[in-house]
Formats: C-alpha cells, structure tokens, sequence
C-alpha cells in the first residue's frame, strides 16, 4: 500500500478473531455510511507491514489502532477518534468522553481489553468479509 492511500485512508486495524472487536467493526460497517473507513485484521501481513512504518508492534493485540491522517491512535484516543467521524448520535461520545483523562479511559479500556475473549468470545480464524463488505477491508 503506498504512503498516499494511507495518508488520505482512516485504516482501523483490530484483533480479528476477537468476538468484541468483531461485533465494534460489524457496527462500524452499518453506521459509517459515508464510507471514511477501512478496516485491517492486526493479524494480517498488511497490518504488519503498515504498521512497522509507524514503529508499532501488530502482534500486540490488545488495542484498536486507527491510522488517521498518517498519524496512529491506539486505545480510548482510536476509539473516541472513530466516534468522532459517525454521524451526530455516536460523535456525541466524542465530546462527552474526551474530557474524562486520558489515563483513566485507557485503565478502562485495558480492564475490558484483559477480560475480552472471556466475555465476548475468540474465534479460531481471523473474520472474512462478506461480499457487500469487501470493499471496506484491506486484505
């Protein structure tokens, strides 16, 4: 992928056999109806070699990484930064939550990370679009 699709690309790489990130990027595809993003598996061989550009280790599965505007966003900062591109009704929880510190939002989002086969389930393969989704993936 060249430095220029991924500059003008909002690319969310997550852990794909993971059943939270799973059901995160399934509603990301019904309400992102303007199409701003695409979306990676971590565990892909693309992920790894976009993600080296930006000294980030794809193996750490535990975050949602967004690659917006050639600048990566891991954790709550990705995914109050994804909110803010939907429309008005989910943006809201750009503004409500931004101003919680920085350092509490990921304790949360680390707490619910350590916790999230248990209680949303892993998958033994990493998911595959269907095909009204394959536009949206980088495979």
């Amino acid at each position: 992928m060249s430095n220029a699709i991924e500059k003008h690309t909002q690319i969310i790489f997550f852990d794909g056999v993971c059943g939270l990130c799973n059901g995160f990027i399934d509603f990301l595809i019904q309400k992102d109806k303007k199409y701003v993003f695409k979306f990676c598996s971590l565990q892909s061989e693309l992920a790894k070699e976009i993600l080296t550009k930006y000294k980030f280790d794809a193996s750490e599965l535990n975050t949602v990484v967004l690659l917006a505007d050639n600048e990566l966003f891991i954790k709550s900062n990705a995914v109050l930064r994804i909110f803010k591109k939907l429309p008005f009704q989910y943006a809201v929880f750009y503004y409500m939550l931004f101003w919680i510190p920085h350092f509490v939002r990921d304790w949360v989002y680390d707490f619910v990370a350590k916790y999230r086969y248990k209680l949303f389930g892993k998958k033994e393969t990493c998911r595959i679009p269907n095909s009204a989704e394959i536009e949206r993936f980088l495979l």
